[in-house]
């Protein structure tokens, strides 16, 4: 994970703040990521892997890598990952899995999303996946993609996404920050592809789908407070038809309340 300076939306944490608790909380969890179903066995790793077409003789950026599944996914197709985080421990564990799967043409750097440690138009394939949400200068971050990028270079952005009614979407961000503190944004499709076209890369949406959670599972991950985590589920109990309807809300027999987070697969090429 990776994070930057504040973008002046509301968040109640400035930059250097945030910094900080993005490594304390992903730190502290770097093993709980590596080991994580939703990001280890998402669906999205088999598109990421079409979308990318890879040929072998590309060296690939996986930006935020987190616990590295991006980079896992697709190191057999490219000469060269160059994974880049800056929670140290969380590129450790990274690291570390890398070895037990005999990926040996990946690099672990550290790494700020929002200054990368590398050269102008320099990048053939830049990935994303479910990072961008913690960037608190999303737009300085794109323009950072744009700025390595080669011309043609291609973008691979994955994230969950903010609905498209402002009133849905402040519902989800809100329950998002409780979870996680750390949290800044989803920013919905249309607001992805305004920033990508502001910065210079033609970007497309690809697809849509849910990432299916339930309450237990995704707020232990975070180690989210128990008060938060009540307030979560009272702004379950009583969402709206519209926020229950976006994210598919339910309640199963034992009470335990399970939902599926919207997240989307957007390509980009630089022009």
């Amino acid at each position: 994970m990776t994070q930057h300076s504040t973008n002046g939306d509301g968040s109640q944490l400035e930059g250097q703040e945030k910094n900080q608790l993005i490594r304390q909380r992903f730190g502290a969890v770097a093993g709980a990521y590596v080991g994580s179903t939703v990001h280890a066995q998402g669906p999205d790793l088999p598109w990421l892997v079409e979308a990318a077409a890879l040929d072998g003789s590309e060296t690939v950026v996986d930006l935020a890598t987190g616990a590295g599944h991006a980079a896992y996914a697709l190191a057999p197709f490219a000469r060269e990952v160059i994974a880049l985080d800056f929670t140290v421990p969380m590129l450790e564990a990274s690291e570390k899995r890398a070895q037990e799967l005999n990926l040996n043409n990946i690099h672990f750097v550290e790494g700020d999303a929002h200054a990368l440690p590398l050269m102008n138009q320099s990048v053939e394939v830049l990935v994303c996946r479910l990072a961008a949400h913690h960037f608190t200068d999303v737009a300085l971050a794109v323009r950072e993609w744009a700025r390595v990028l080669k011309p043609g270079g291609k973008l691979l952005l994955i994230d969950s996404i903010g609905a498209e009614d402002p009133v849905v979407d402040e519902y989800v961000n809100e329950i998002e920050v409780l979870r996680d503190p750390s949290h800044v944004r989803n920013h919905s499709v249309s607001a992805w592809l305004d920033l990508l076209k502001q910065a210079g890369i033609e970007g497309r949406h690809q697809r849509t789908w849910g990432i299916h959670m339930d309450v237990p599972t995704w707020t232990q991950r975070q180690r989210t407070p128990a008060p938060n985590v009540e307030r979560i589920l009272h702004l379950f109990a009583t969402a709206t038809p519209e926020a229950r309807s976006y994210l598919n809300i339910e309640q199963d027999n034992d009470g335990v309340y399970t939902f599926d987070l919207p997240a989307a697969l957007i390509t980009g090429i630089r022009v």
